[in-house]
């Protein structure tokens, strides 16, 4: 078992390469060739409409939970499905063994719909702190990569978004209101202000691959699953981005948090929405 962050750096500057080949493995094998292929007993509801689960998110998971807990032995893997059938599963992002945080396929809607904009995420935390994330988006055959002090990068290029042009109204991603309290609703609305263009999410990974790029100003989620957001965030992080919870803390992927949190291009742009966010309480 890796019991220290000297070893798990290692372990990426040594094995990187093969998670990313293992990630694209997966998706070839059972993410796209149902990719507009499927049929309705290949998809089920899980808590309502907007919540859908497919055989690929299944077959994708068990593909990445076998092979990850390979690359690195002692590591254990949290996977959005395993979670789903047995939420005890979760906990082990509490531990302090190595974990991979597995989205199989985040924006199933879209993947449901033939729309391009799902992806499969993956990171690699311990004690709670993501060290490394994956965000590979098959259909637009884009693979971003994040290792914590190493910088993020698209497809091999450095990503560094910069700061919103002075003036341009910010536009943020926000929760569906289905996956949101009446608590944060007030906040939420606090960002329907000048200056501000608010616009519904999509696929949280993609979303948070926006921000990394400078073609998002920010997000504002309402949730705390690890796997919508632990890949993201280091993302975004390592580009050169911030995160915070209405606290004005970062958001922590071992939960407890204050919602809504905000990442961001940048750390005026980060606290700019807290801002506006606590305004709406």
């Amino acid at each position: 078992m890796i019991e220290d962050i000297e070893t798990i750096d290692e372990f990426l500057a040594r094995r990187t390469s093969d998670v990313e080949e293992t990630i694209r493995q997966a998706a070839a094998a059972e993410i796209m060739p149902r990719f507009r292929q499927l049929t309705a007993d290949e998809i089920d509801e899980k808590s309502g409409p907007h919540d859908l689960v497919t055989d690929a998110d299944r077959k994708a998971e068990e593909y990445l939970t076998e092979a990850l807990a390979k690359l690195l032995p002692g590591s254990v893997v949290v996977g959005e499905e395993a979670v789903h059938a047995n939420p005890a599963t979760y906990e082990a992002i509490q531990g302090q063994a190595p974990v991979w945080i597995v989205d199989p396929v985040d924006g199933t809607r879209q993947f449901v719909h033939g729309d391009t904009g799902f992806c499969t995420l993956v990171a690699l935390a311990v004690g709670g702190v993501v060290h490394a994330s994956w965000t590979y988006a098959p259909a637009r055959d884009q693979l971003a990569v994040a290792v914590r002090g190493r910088g993020a990068r698209l497809d091999g290029e450095l990503l560094r978004p910069g700061a919103p042009t002075p003036g341009r109204d910010l536009e943020i991603a926000t929760s569906h209101p289905d996956y949101t309290t009446d608590e944060q609703k007030r906040a939420l609305l606090g960002l329907r202000t000048a200056g501000v263009r608010p616009r519904p999410c999509g696929s949280a990974g993609l979303e948070y691959l926006a921000v990394a790029r400078g073609e998002l100003d920010a997000t504002a989620f309402s949730w705390e699953a690890a796997w919508d957001h632990a890949a993201g965030l280091l993302l975004v992080e390592e580009a050169g981005g911030a995160h915070l919870t209405l606290t004005g803390e970062p958001f922590r992927i071992t939960g407890g948090n204050t919602l809504p949190f905000t990442a961001a291009r940048d750390e005026t742009t980060a606290r700019r929405v807290r801002g506006l966010l606590t305004a709406g309480l």
